[in-house]
C-alpha cells in the first residue's frame, strides 16, 4: 500500500478543515461532564493476565494535571503491577524542548521508572517542533527504536507510528504492511499520536481512514491507541478494530459521543489493559483511582 508524498501532504492540509467541520457536527451532541454514570464493571476474575500495560498521551506539561495522572498510574501499579507504558505523543509541551525532559517526564514518573517500568513513546505534533523530535527518538527513557518501530511482549506485538505530516509515509506504510504481514502474534496493537475516529475537537480523520484502516482489517489489528484529542474515548469495534483515545494525561477538552462510541469522558485519566489468551480488557481509570469505563475485545481469528 503506498501514496505519493505530495498527495499525502495535500490530504493532510485538509485535516484542519475536516477537524473544524466535524467538531461543529459533534458539538450538537451532548458533551460529557466530569460526572458520568456509574460504569458497568466486569465480574472479578482470579485469572492472571498474560500481560498488563497502560497507555496515556498528551502528558508533557509538568503541571498538576500530569502529576495527578502519574500518581494514579503509580497507585494502580502498586495494586496491579505492570512494566510497560505506551506514551502516545506530545511528550514535551509546548514545543518539544528536550531540556524540559526532567520536569515533564523523569520527575512525574519517577516512582514508576525506579520500579523498572518501561515507557515506549511515539512523536506528537508538539514534539517535532524542536529538531523534528530527533532528541526524543534518541532518548533512552522513551525506548524508541526509530521514528516508527515494533516490539513484542508475550502474545502481543506493538507497532508505534509517526503520524505527523512530515513523516515519510510512503516508506512507513510499506514497513507497517511488511511487519504486520510477518507477525504471528495473536494480538496486534498499533499506536500513534493523531486520532482516526474521535468525537472530540479534531473529529474523524478523513486522511488516515483510507491510509491505515484497510491494513488494520487485512491483518487483524484489534486495537489502535492515540492521543491528540484531550479526552478518553473507546469505540465499538469498527471492521474488527477498537479505537482508543487516552489523551487526558495532563489536561482535558470537551468530548461528545458518536454512533460508534462505546464510552467517552472529558477527564484526566489513563487506560489500563489486561491481555488474556482469549480477550483483552480495557479499563479507563481517573485521578480518583476509580474505574469509570470497562470493555472487552475478544480474540478472533483473522
Amino acid at each position: 500500500m503506498s501514496i505519493k508524498r505530495r498527495q499525502f501532504l495535500a490530504l493532510f492540509g485538509f485535516m484542519g478543515l475536516s477537524a473544524a467541520v466535524f467538531a461543529k457536527i459533534f458539538s450538537s451532541h451532548s458533551v460529557q461532564s466530569q460526572v458520568s454514570k456509574p460504569p458497568t464493571l466486569l465480574p472479578p476474575t482470579s485469572e492472571t493476565p498474560l500481560l498488563r500495560f497502560v497507555s496515556v498521551a498528551d502528558t508533557g506539561t509538568g503541571a498538576k494535571g500530569q502529576y495527578a495522572v502519574a500518581e494514579a498510574m503509580t497507585r494502580y501499579h502498586g495494586q496491579n503491577p505492570f512494566d510497560l507504558v505506551l506514551l502516545a505523543g506530545d511528550n514535551i509541551y509546548t514545543n518539544g524542548e528536550f531540556e524540559k525532559i526532567g520536569e515533564v517526564f523523569e520527575r512525574p514518573y519517577q516512582a514508576l521508572l525506579k520500579q523498572g517500568v518501561k515507557f515506549h513513546a511515539c512523536l506528537g505534533n508538539h514534539d517535532i517542533r524542536t529538531r523534528n523530535g530527533d532528541l526524543q527518538v534518541r532518548y533512552p527513557g522513551f525506548n524508541m527504536q526509530g521514528r516508527y518501530y515494533t516490539f513484542r511482549r508475550d502474545r502481543v506485538q506493538f507497532f508505534a507510528l509517526d503520524t505527523n505530516f512530515n513523516a515519510n509515509w510512503k516508506v512507513q506504510l510499506a514497513w507497517l504492511e511488511t511487519e504486520l504481514s510477518r507477525s504471528d502474534a495473536p494480538w496486534k496493537v498499533v499506536y500513534g499520536h493523531h486520532q482516526i475516529y474521535s468525537s472530540g475537537a479534531y473529529g474523524i480523520n478523513r486522511t488516515f481512514i483510507p491510509l491505515l484502516t484497510p491494513l488494520f482489517k487485512k491483518y487483524g489489528v484489534q486495537l489502535w491507541i492515540n492521543g491528540h484529542d484531550h479526552h478518553y474515548e473507546r469505540s465499538q469495534p469498527i471492521n474488527g478494530t477498537t479505537y482508543l483515545i487516552c489523551g487526558g494525561g495532563a489536561g482535558t477538552r470537551p468530548v461528545g459521543k458518536s454512533g460508534w462510541t462505546a464510552y467517552s469522558a472529558s477527564r484526566l485519566s489513563f487506560a489500563a489493559l489486561e491481555v488474556y489468551a482469549d480477550r483483552m480488557v480495557i479499563s479507563g481509570i481517573g485521578t480518583d483511582h476509580q474505574i469509570f469505563d470497562q470493555g472487552v475485545i475478544p480474540l478472533q481469528s483473522v
